[in-house]
C-alpha cells in the first residue's frame, strides 16, 4: 500500500483552513461568491495563476465540495476534447433537466492545444459549465484570448514567510507521523527558504527529513539531509532567480554566463517553452530595432523548440541565446510606446487634424505624389519627441532616416 505524501495528507477540507491567500479570497471575490453556493449569485469562471504549492487545487476542490454543484476534475495532462465535451454534455443534461449547475476544475490549463481550449468556449460562455483553470504560466500567454476574456483571473502569491511557518508548526502538531519530530526553529526557517513559497514542496522536505532521523532536528541536520535534492526548482526560488539571472546576462551581453544559466535551467527540467517565451520578449525590449531580426528569429526558435521538444531544443535555444546576447542592444521601442501610452492615459489626446480623418477628411496629401514620398503635413498637434533611436546596430540607419524626414517635416 502506497502511503499518501504529508502534503495531500494535510490538504485543507474547508476555506478557513486555507492560509497565505487572504487577497485572492477576499469577500465577495469572484472564488467567494464560488463558495457561497448561492445560484442566485453570477458565477464567473475563474483561472487560478499561481505557483506550485500556493493553494490552486485544494482551493477548486474546496469549491467543488462547498458550491453545491457538480464537481468534476481534468488534467490538461492527460485529458483530451472527446472528454471535455462529454462532460460538456453531462453538464447540459444536468442543467436542462435538473437545473444543477457544473464546476469544471482543468489543472495546468496551459498544458492544452488552442483546439482544446476552444472546446470549453461555448459552454463557459453559455454557463453550461463553470470552470476554474489553474496554471502556473502567465494566463495571457497561455490562454487563448477568448476564453481568457471570459473568465476573471485570479493571482495567487507564494506563501509567505509566516504563513508558510503555522503550515508546518501544524503538520508537526496534527500529522500522526510526525509528532515525535522535534524540528529547531532555525531548522523550520531553512525549509520554508528552500521551499520558494510552495507549501507543498516545504511539507515534502519535512517529510522526507523526518523519515531520515530520530534525532532533534537542527538547522545543520535539514541542511545535510535536504541539500542532496536542491538542485533546480521548477517553480521555486530557483525558477525566479535563475531566469532572471539569465535575461540579465543576455542583456548585459555576456553570453558565457548566460550559457551557464541556460544550462542549469535544462538541466533542472524547466520548459524550454517558458525560456523561448522569455526570449522573444528580451528580443523586443532590449534588443529592439537595434537588430531587428532578433525577434524574427526568437519567433522561429520558439516555433522549432515546440516541434523537436527536448533534448534536442537546446541546441537552437543555445542558438538563440549566443545571437542575441552578442546583439546590439536598444530599448528605445519599448521607452516610446510606454512614453506615448502614458500621454493619453493622461488625457494628451488633441483632435485628429481634420486631413487625416475617415470621413470629412480635407486638404490630405498623399505622400506618393512628392518626389520623396515625404510631404509637409500635420500628423497630429504637438511636436515633442516620443521616439528617440540609439546609435547601435541597425538603429543607427533609423536614426540617419529620421534626422533627414525630420528636416523635411518640421525644418
Amino acid at each position: 500500500m502506497v502511503e499518501i505524501p504529508l502534503a495531500a495528507r494535510l490538504r485543507p477540507v474547508t476555506i478557513t483552513g486555507v492560509v497565505g491567500q487572504d487577497a485572492a479570497l477576499r469577500q465577495n471575490g469572484p472564488l467567494a461568491r464560488l463558495l457561497s453556493g448561492k445560484a442566485s449569485v453570477a458565477w464567473t469562471s475563474v483561472i487560478l495563476w499561481g505557483p506550485p504549492g500556493s493553494g490552486k487545487t485544494t482551493i477548486a476542490r474546496i469549491i467543488g465540495e462547498t458550491s453545491g454543484a457538480h464537481f468534476q476534475e481534468l488534467s490538461a495532462v492527460n485529458a483530451g476534447v472527446s472528454q471535455v465535451r462529454d462532460l460538456i454534455s453531462k453538464a447540459r443534461e444536468l442543467k436542462n433537466l435538473y437545473d444543477k449547475p457544473t464546476v469544471l476544475f482543468l489543472d495546468e490549463v496551459h498544458r492544452f492545444s488552442k483546439s482544446q481550449q476552444d472546446s470549453l468556449l461555448g459552454a463557459v460562455e453559455s454557463g453550461i459549465i463553470t470552470l476554474i483553470a489553474a496554471t502556473t504560466e502567465n494566463p495571457s500567454f497561455s490562454v487563448i484570448t477568448p476564453l481568457l476574456s471570459r473568465s476573471i483571473v485570479v493571482n495567487l502569491s507564494p506563501i509567505d514567510d509566516g504563513s508558510m511557518l503555522k503550515i508546518l508548526q501544524n503538520a508537526l502538531a496534527s500529522d500522526s507521523a510526525l509528532t515525535n519530530s522535534d524540528f529547531e526553529i532555525a531548522a523550520l526557517h531553512y525549509l520554508i527558504k528552500i521551499s520558494g513559497g510552495d507549501a507543498r514542496r516545504a511539507l515534502t522536505f519535512m517529510e522526507q527529513i523526518a523519515a531520515s532521523t530520530n534525532a532533534k532536528i537542527t538547522l545543520q541536520e535539514a541542511e545535510s539531509l535536504a541539500s542532496a535534492t536542491i538542485v533546480y526548482d521548477q517553480a521555486g526560488e530557483n525558477h525566479y532567480d535563475t531566469i532572471s539571472a539569465f535575461i540579465k546576462s543576455v542583456r548585459g551581453s555576456d553570453v558565457d554566463s548566460a550559457l551557464h544559466y541556460l544550462a542549469r535551467m535544462i538541466v533542472g527540467g524547466e520548459d524550454p517553452r517558458f525560456i523561448a517565451r522569455r526570449l522573444m520578449i528580451l528580443a523586443a525590449e532590449d534588443i529592439g530595432l537595434a537588430d531587428p531580426q532578433a525577434l524574427v528569429l526568437s519567433e522561429a526558435t520558439a516555433g522549432v523548440v515546440e516541434r523537436i521538444g527536448m533534448p534536442e531544443g537546446r541546441i537552437p535555444l543555445a542558438e538563440l541565446t549566443i545571437y542575441l546576447s552578442l546583439a546590439p542592444k536598444s530599448n528605445r521601442a519599448y521607452l516610446a510606446i510606454n512614453q506615448a501610452m502614458e500621454e493619453v492615459q493622461a488625457g494628451n489626446t488633441p483632435p485628429i487634424p481634420s486631413a487625416l480623418r475617415s470621413t470629412g477628411a480635407t486638404g490630405y496629401l498623399y505622400p506618393h505624389d512628392s518626389a520623396h514620398a515625404i510631404v509637409v503635413q500635420k500628423y497630429r498637434d504637438g511636436t515633442g519627441r516620443i521616439y528617440t533611436p540609439s546609435k547601435f546596430g541597425y538603429e543607427a540607419e533609423l536614426s540617419a532616416r529620421d534626422s533627414a524626414i525630420r528636416k523635411i517635416l518640421f525644418e
